[in-house]
């Protein structure tokens, strides 16, 4: 039994039995999928899913130094590349977002340890996980907290909706429902992660 998101496509289904709601530790990851979340924007996440790889090689893997040097001839490069969403406003986004995760990195020593500063502690969480449940979450205290505290720090397309999206994705949360047969190995792989050092203490709201 799976979340019913995943649906019957095998793409959907392997992100949702290997990826979502695993705990991610690794930069680039982590800024692949904010960017991945922004381009997402009004549109499906198995498009963008289907369009990941397109992606990564458009957005040289999501390396965070070379994002971050994109420049105009860059910009009109990914608007013809008709692999990826051609969207203006969300290709400067990603390119604006890698150069403010570049302070954020210099600043917090990661990416990991500046996002995993808004994990929710287990009381935040809703005491059952039916799907009823779930999907009547859009955002959270701490979704809204990062949405807020990055849209200070000068990222763009991140607003909370899209970051308890990011939160779920990365595992910050576990959101497989009761009765999905990848929710007990998510919490297991929760107990395991070793937090970032340096992650506590985010500002905005209450982890208690």
């Amino acid at each position: 039994m799976r979340c019913p998101w995943a649906g019957s496509d095998p793409l959907y289904q392997a992100y949702h039995d290997t990826e979502w709601g695993f705990p991610v530790v690794d930069d680039t990851r982590l800024f692949e999928k904010l960017c991945l979340e922004g381009f997402q924007s009004g549109l499906s996440w198995l498009t963008i899913l289907k369009k990941r790889e397109n992606f990564r090689a458009a957005f040289a893997g999501f390396d965070l130094n070379r994002v971050a040097a994109f420049d105009d001839a860059d910009i009109t490069r990914l608007l013809g590349d008709a692999g990826i969403v051609r969207h203006r406003g969300k290709i400067v986004s990603a390119i604006n977002n890698a150069q403010r995760a570049l302070e954020v990195q210099a600043e917090f020593g990661s990416l990991a340890a500046y996002f995993w500063r808004f994990e929710p502690t287990p009381d935040m969480r809703p005491d059952a996980y039916s799907w009823e449940t779930l999907r009547a979450i859009a955002t959270t205290p701490a979704s809204v907290a990062l949405a807020r505290d990055l849209k200070k720090r000068g990222f763009s397309f991140v607003g909370p909706t899209t970051c308890y999206a990011f939160m779920q994705a990365m595992g910050m949360v576990n959101d497989h429902m009761e009765g999905c047969h990848c929710r007990a190995e998510a919490e297991v792989r929760r107990g395991r992660f070793q937090r970032p050092p340096g992650r506590e203490g985010a500002a905005g709201y209450s982890r208690k």
